[in-house]
């Protein structure tokens, strides 16, 4: 249904440019891909080539209100036997300021509100310029995949509506509401909020909150503070909790789980367009006493203008294991339209004092090549090699197209 839905839309589109084509623009990108990987649920080699298409359509009318956006890819196996896949992410019409106050959008789209967020087969209203509040609503058909492609069934759906301040310089704040159902009724049923505060040009205060209502909890809660004493430095503090809910209609909502919650610090200091570092700690709690510390150590070097490099550390103790693990890498541009990278990520790890110390290791290289100002390719290889594979190839190879 929801195929031969967006082939109909996009056998329209033509027709409904048609009348105006000397003021259409057409612009995008065509990437066409070929990836080969070791398939996870499989466990076997695949190959495959891929056609990424991302487009747009802007100045179908005169006023210039009317507008087309797409996004999707097919996939093409040639290992394993199996065939022709394809997605389409979002396509949508997108109408803005009608009667200079309502934006109108449907189609396939992807739909972001504190309470919840979907892609959704349907509509969003905004109404807009009603005094400092604004207004959305939202509603369709709850779209989602699995390996093989679209798993939409016919009954599920999902609705919302927010509302949110608008024209107050240094201010952001809404409080919306998500629902959503599948075929045994209501999954989700969810209220949440947002807010965002400049102060003097050197403080931003934030804080999200998403409220489960069958259940009775904040599934979900952030607070955070980034100061700006210098502008080559910043200070950020964040407490985040979270408690895990599962969808009303799930087995899993009946399991009794641990509420998490975790507070981060971290320094960003640049001390010119050469060097920069940055240091941070992490204190997580799992719930019942089980507890971890992370700390982190980072920086970032340009020796010379045509190289970058950049290293990582991260140490972790506590409940879950030990970690020891460091990233490093290199961007060289040796000619203006050529970039050469590389990296390797390396970490020691003990899940428990019976299997001992054990290591992962990802080595990996690229490079990208500007054939002309609308026209790249790029390259992409790496190796992983863990528990679970002394040596996992794998690799992307694409060409660009902008048009």
């Amino acid at each position: 249904m929801g195929l031969q839905w967006i082939l109909r839309t996009l056998a329209c589109i033509p027709l409904l440019t048609a009348t105006t084509a000397w003021s259409a623009e057409i612009h995008g990108r065509s990437s066409t891909q070929f990836l080969w990987f070791d398939n996870a649920s499989t466990e076997k080699k695949q190959a495959e080539f891929a056609q990424y298409l991302n487009l747009s359509i802007t100045n179908i009318d005169e006023a210039g209100k009317l507008s087309f956006y797409g996004y999707g890819r097919a996939t093409q196996d040639v290992r394993n036997g199996e065939g022709l896949n394809g997605r389409v992410y979002y396509l949508y019409a997108d109408y803005r300021d009608l009667y200079d106050k309502i934006d109108l959008r449907f189609g396939r789209q992807f739909v972001n509100y504190a309470a919840g967020s979907a892609l959704i087969d349907g509509g969003q209203i905004e109404l807009k310029k009603a005094g400092p509040v604004a207004f959305s609503v939202m509603g369709g058909r709850n779209v989602f995949f699995d390996l093989d492609g679209e798993a939409t069934s016919s009954r599920d759906y999902v609705f919302g509506a927010a509302a949110y301040l608008t024209g107050i310089k240094g201010t952001d704040a809404e409080l919306s509401y998500f629902l959503k159902f599948d075929k045994d009724g209501v999954a989700r049923d969810q209220i949440g909020g947002s807010f965002k505060q400049y102060i003097f040009n050197s403080l931003k205060v934030y804080t999200n909150a998403r409220f489960d209502l069958p259940s009775e909890t904040f599934s979900e809660l952030l607070a955070g503070v980034k100061y700006f004493p210098r502008s080559n430095l910043v200070l950020t503090g964040e407490w985040y909790q979270s408690y895990p809910t599962f969808d009303s209609t799930s087995i899993y909502s009946v399991f009794a789980v641990n509420r998490y919650q975790e507070g981060v610090f971290r320094a960003d200091y640049a001390f010119n367009d050469k060097v920069s570092i940055n240091a941070g700690y992490n204190r997580q709690d799992y719930g019942a006493g089980a507890n971890a510390d992370v700390f982190e150590v980072g920086c970032r070097i340009r020796p010379i203008e045509q190289v970058q490099v950049s290293l990582n550390y991260d140490h972790r103790s506590g409940y879950g294991g030990k970690l020891n693990g460091g990233i490093a890498e290199i961007l060289y541009e040796p000619i203006k339209p050529l970039e050469l990278a590389a990296g390797i990520h390396f970490d020691v790890y003990e899940r428990d004092r019976v299997t001992g110390e054990e290591t992962a290791r990802k080595y990996w290289g690229g490079a990208r090549y500007k054939l002309r100002r609308d026209m790249s390719a790029s390259v992409r290889i790496e190796d992983n090699v863990n528990a679970r594979f002394t040596s996992d190839w794998q690799g992307r190879a694409a060409f660009n197209y902008d048009f």
